[in-house]
Order: structure tokens, then C-alpha cells, then sequence
């Protein structure tokens, strides 16, 4: 007679927590935004709250303990993440400057005021953010797939980093703003969205932010449309098969649909074996590390 295998269960471990993390945060942040969606202070709320409660559960029940950050690392990850955040407004406030007008030409040319502004408004953040992670989808993968964006964007420095948390969602090169925010401003700015721009837009930080977290949650059910940790961490892998799969950020959908959705066990995160200093990421759009494993 086969024996029962052992419970491999922490005393950390919730599997109610597991299952229910990931969509009770997206309803407490939608829920909060739809309550004032003009408030433009609801953006940064909703980031450092969400980031403080990542923060305390990837401490408290961590998928890879030997993932756990020491408190100055971390420190520096919150500077650079505040940093680059504020950089990444800057350059949506560019091409909303540069883009606006233009873009507002071609939709009458094209006559594109198509978008359903009579919807309720759910739905059109939603019609934004998978409209918008349709575009990322397609971005992310020419960055993985040719070696001139995956340059140009400096991509590989969101990968090089062998532990991954909530915070990680932010650290990238200054270099690929350009094309992190593209996708929802040229679906806002083409299509005159409105106020559900905003509202996706925190849809997707936060999904971001919950797919680089080192949490234990469960994939089932809701990592059929939204990216799960599990997925997105499949796709930071080190090696380079494993890179090439699960493009998407925030919405796991469009792999499904295009055959690059891959779950699997993910052993080691990276590049390469070895993470390069901060100087060496700032220089990899220029010098790849001597190490590196999944440039294209």
C-alpha cells in the first residue's frame, strides 16, 4: 500500500490566502479608484499600500526564502523604484504633450471615434487594459526576439536581477519608459479613451506588481485572463526557453491565444548566473555582462 506523501506546508502557509491574494487585491484597488476616479492622488496611494502589503506577505510566507532581501537591498530597490516611477510620468507626460494633438487628427481622418464611451465604466477599463497588454504583448516579445530592441530598450536590465519581489515590477531601465508607456497612450490618445485610461493604468501596475511578487498563490482560475507570479517569474527564468514564453505583464490572455503561455517550475532567475552591480545594469543597453544567457 502507497503511503500518503508528507505535508510539505510552512506554518506560514494560508492556502485560503493563496487562492484569494491576488483577485481581492484587485478589487480593493478598483474598488477604491472607481469610488473617486478624478483624484489624481489615488495613483500614489494605491502603489505604496499595495507595496507595503506585498512587502509584509513576502516576508511573512515567501515562495523562495532564499529570495528574502536584506533591509538595505530593499531600501534601494524603494529609492530606484520612486525613482524611475517619477521618470516613467515624466516621459507619459511627454508623449501626452508631443502625441495628443496628432493622434486626435488622425482619429478624425480615420474617423476613429469609435471608442463606446457609453459603456459603463468597467468594462471600458478593461477594454483599455487588454487592449493596451495587446500591444505590450507584441513589444515584449520583438525586445526577446531581436537583439536591436532588446538593446535599445534596455530590457535585460529588468532581467538580470536573481531575486525577484513585488518591487521588481518597476525596476527597469530609463531607456524602456518609451516603450512601457506606449501601449496605453496611444490607446488613450488614439481612441480619446477618457478617465478608464487611468483606471487601467493602475490595473496594470498593480497586476505588475503582484506578478514579480515572492509570494505562494495559486494560479487556478484567475491565471486564465491575468498573469500570476507564477507565470510571469516562468518568464524571468535564466533560461532562455523559459524567457521566451509568457510575455505578458499583466495579462496572461494573449499567450494563451498565441502559443508562448508555458507554466512550469522555475529554478533560477536571471541573465545569467551572476546579478551585474547597478553600474553594469545602467551599461547593459551598450555592453552586455560577459555571463549573459537569454539575449536574443
Amino acid at each position: 500500500m502507497r503511503s500518503k506523501p508528507a505535508d510539505k506546508r510552512s506554518p506560514g502557509r494560508i492556502p485560503a490566502l493563496e487562492y484569494l491574494l491576488q483577485p481581492a487585491i484587485l478589487v480593493a484597488v478598483m474598488a477604491l479608484w472607481f469610488s473617486n476616479p478624478e483624484e489624481p492622488l489615488i495613483y500614489p496611494i494605491v502603489l505604496a499600500t499595495v507595496h507595503v502589503l506585498l512587502g509584509v506577505i513576502e516576508h511573512w510566507m515567501p515562495a523562495r526564502p532564499d529570495w528574502l532581501q536584506p533591509a538595505r537591498e530593499k531600501l534601494m530597490n524603494v529609492v530606484l523604484v520612486v525613482v524611475l516611477t517619477i521618470g516613467i510620468g515624466i516621459v507619459a507626460g511627454w508623449y501626452d504633450m508631443l502625441l495628443r494633438e496628432p493622434l486626435a487628427e488622425l482619429r478624425a481622418i480615420l474617423h476613429l471615434d469609435i471608442w463606446p464611451h457609453d459603456w459603463p465604466l468597467f468594462a471600458q477599463v478593461l477594454l483599455v487594459f487588454f487592449t493596451g497588454e495587446f500591444i505590450w504583448y507584441w513589444l515584449h516579445r520583438m525586445e526577446h526576439r531581436w537583439a536591436l530592441v532588446w538593446r535599445i530598450s534596455g530590457h535585460g536590465v529588468h532581467h538580470s536581477f536573481k531575486k525577484l519581489g513585488g518591487l521588481n515590477f518597476g525596476l527597469n531601465h530609463p531607456l524602456e519608459f518609451f516603450f512601457l508607456v506606449a501601449p496605453s497612450a496611444f490607446v488613450e490618445l488614439l481612441f480619446g479613451v477618457g478617465i478608464a485610461a487611468a483606471g487601467a493604468s493602475i490595473l496594470a501596475v498593480v497586476q505588475a506588481s503582484i506578478a514579480h511578487a515572492n509570494i505562494r498563490m495559486n494560479s487556478r482560475v484567475i491565471g486564465w485572463l491575468f498573469t500570476t507570479n507564477e507565470y510571469h517569474i516562468h518568464h524571468h527564468s535564466v533560461v532562455m526557453e523559459e524567457s521566451n514564453t509568457n510575455y505578458g505583464c499583466a495579462a496572461i490572455v494573449w499567450d494563451r491565444l498565441f502559443g508562448t503561455f508555458e507554466p512550469g517550475p522555475t529554478r533560477e532567475a536571471g541573465t545569467g548566473p551572476t546579478e551585474p552591480t547597478l553600474w553594469r545594469k545602467a551599461l547593459m543597453p551598450f555592453r552586455e555582462p560577459d555571463d549573459t544567457a537569454i539575449a536574443p
